[in-house]
């Protein structure tokens, strides 16, 4: 037979059969699958935002690289699903080699799964053991936060209350001098102090002669009676009346005064 030199030759190109063969895994039939389509493996896993580990422990068929066989078989039929072949055959073949491969069942528990790529079960003693463990870690974190900010706290209000003491005395009463309307036949009242305290004399016409905090003598003049409050008693030197010299003894209680006065 004569060939005719200027005919077309057809060209034959082989493609991958879309069925799993007698003896090929199930990985190996998915990467020539894969393959075929020119598909690379980074799309495959944004496509079934699977990492690219996983995809090639299963293409490669390393079980004991992924988690329990439940997990597999998901993975398998996504796959197949995106290649559009079935998947009925390839879990059927997993199963057959599954066994061999890791000694397991293929439908076994996930605590018998040779890698805990999963994590931990919810509810689990180690979950909670852990949970609990984080939560003691965190209150003893703030129990230690309290306790140094109320010591700096007291440190500072010590420090505070050391430089007032330590400070020069200054006065900060207010002493309401009589006016120009009071009667001269008005009462006077003198306060001498040894330290300061703090003081609040009121006349019986209710003017407020004094108040505030006092280190100095105090010459005032109202009508009696006077009405007189001293946070320290023991602080003042001497209290005279129209100049007749008062005893606090007798309003002395817990070292504070609080009485009325009158002539």
């Amino acid at each position: 037979m004569e060939v005719n030199p200027n005919s077309q030759q057809s060209t034959v190109t082989p493609t991958t059969p879309n069925t799993l063969g007698n003896v090929q895994r199930p990985g190996e039939y998915l990467r020539h699958i894969r393959l075929n389509q020119k598909r690379e493996l980074a799309d495959v896993s944004q496509a079934l935002s699977l990492p690219v580990k996983t995809l090639e422990a299963l293409e490669k068929d390393e079980y004991t690289a992924l988690p329990e066989a439940t997990f597999i078989k998901g993975y398998y039929r996504t796959y197949a699903k995106l290649l559009g072949v079935d998947a009925s055959a390839i879990i059927q073949r997993f199963d057959e080699i599954y066994a061999n491969d890791t000694g397991l069942l293929p439908n076994h528990a996930l605590k018998d799964s040779p890698i805990r790529m999963m994590g931990k079960l919810p509810g689990s003693n180690s979950g909670r053991n852990k949970k609990w463990l984080k939560r003691g870690v965190l209150a003893l974190l703030a129990a230690v936060v309290l306790v140094l900010l109320v010591t700096g706290v007291q440190k500072w209000s010590a420090k505070r209350h050391q430089a007032q003491a330590t400070a020069q005395p200054q006065s900060t009463v207010d002493v309401v001098s009589v006016g120009q309307n009071a009667a001269s036949s008005g009462d006077e009242l003198v306060v001498k102090f040894a330290r300061p305290t703090s003081v609040k004399i009121v006349d019986s016409t209710g003017k407020v002669l004094a108040t505030g905090r006092q280190d100095s003598s105090l010459d005032l003049k109202g009508v009696s009676p006077f009405q007189i409050r001293l946070d320290d008693a023991d602080a003042v030197a001497s209290l005279s009346l129209n100049n007749e010299a008062i005893s606090l003894s007798p309003y002395t209680v817990n070292g504070k005064a609080d009485f009325r006065l009158s002539r």
